[in-house]
């Protein structure tokens, strides 16, 4: 599969002003939920309604959603508010009943892609089809698991392809539900710069007060559109209560947002560097998640140190971590005065946590 202008076709045909917008509910729940949401989402920027039909959960016993009878709530809402829809699918099965019912978009889950042989399966089902279909990342942050999820569909003949970052899983607790990897969606943008990305800050964050500021750094990085989960009654929603937002909210959102277009050469400057200045705010953040760990693994080490009555201070370990560093640097294209300075920087932090531990 390679890059080419037609891959986005199918998204500049809409001639939008503003970035695609996919949103409803996580769950389709009742045909009367289904249809408010529609109703209070109809004339916005929203371009497709999203619902999922079906819903298989990490761990038996929960919503698993209502099946197949929500596809005619969907086409109650493509009706009565001229929305179109889209709904996830896992197995041929779904696929079936989707295109049945006009599902005008369909979209892959992280769970599913992660598998070839699903990814396969799918592909063999949508052969030929006319269909919008993305494809979440999987879970893991595997780029060539993404891709080749994505080039399956491409082998079955299928043109309106595009991608969904909606983060990957951790055993690690942090502020997000799923950590964005934004290093990897951006080396996807590089490969295929012209297949439509979405983001799902709805799943990267897990909470409904992080989503704004998720979607605008997507934005900020030159993302095609946001997929954000809606919902009259959020906190009551049988799914995902967390990370939905009512429609007002939504839109609320979507005022605020800062979309930078390219009109002319100085326009088209200032969003290159933009974008270029984005990138380095998602590795500054990085730096700092790690430099946490760091310090957090010190704490440990000082206590290790206070029950042995060990001095803080080991010299020959800082010295081999140095002279490590800076070869290491040297392969990176850091000077050596760089390294220095950093790491005496990091140490002595160090040595100041595990210093207030020992005092303690």
């Amino acid at each position: 599969m390679e890059n080419t202008k037609e891959m986005r076709t199918w998204l500049d045909d809409m001639g939008l002003d503003h970035p695609l917008v996919i949103a409803g509910p996580c769950s389709a729940e009742t045909e009367e939920q289904v249809l408010r949401i529609a109703h209070e989402l109809k004339d916005t920027d929203v371009n497709y309604y999203r619902a999922g039909i079906w819903k298989p959960r990490t761990r038996p016993g929960n919503f698993e959603g209502v099946g197949a009878l929500g596809l005619k709530w969907l086409q109650k809402v493509k009706a009565e508010t001229g929305l179109k829809t889209a709904t996830e699918v896992a197995n041929r099965n779904h696929v079936e009943l989707a295109l049945e019912h006009d599902i005008d978009l369909l979209w892959i889950g992280a769970r599913s892609t992660v598998s070839p042989f699903i990814m396969q399966e799918l592909a063999d089902a949508l052969e030929g089809t006319d269909k919008i279909v993305l494809v979440k990342n999987p879970v893991n942050p595997d780029l060539a698991l993404w891709l080749g999820g994505i080039e399956r569909l491409h082998t079955a003949g299928i043109k309106k392809l595009g991608a969904i970052h909606r983060g990957f899983s951790t055993y690690e607790k942090t502020k997000y539900r799923n950590i964005p990897e934004w290093q990897l969606a951006i080396e996807f943008q590089n490969r295929f710069p012209d297949l439509p990305l979405i983001n799902d800050p709805s799943h990267i964050t897990g909470k409904r007060d992080m989503i704004f500021d998720v979607s605008q750094t997507a934005l900020d990085l030159n993302f095609d559109g946001l997929m954000i989960e809606t919902h009259h009654d959020p906190d009551n929603a049988w799914s995902d209560a967390a990370q939905q937002v009512t429609p007002a909210k939504l839109v609320q959102i979507m005022k605020d947002l800062r979309i930078r277009k390219e009109t002319d050469e100085e326009a088209e400057y200032n969003t290159k560097l933009s974008n270029l200045r984005a990138q380095i705010d998602v590795v500054d953040n990085q730096l700092i998640e790690t430099l946490g760990k760091r310090m957090k693994i010190a704490d440990s080490i000082g206590k290790l140190k206070k029950e042995k009555n060990v001095a803080v201070l080991q010299s020959n370990r800082w010295n081999q971590i140095l002279g490590a560093m800076i070869l290491e640097g040297e392969s990176k294209g850091l000077s050596e005065e760089f390294v220095l300075r950093m790491f005496k920087a990091i140490h002595q932090e160090s040595i100041n946590h595990q210093e207030k531990i020992v005092k303690a």
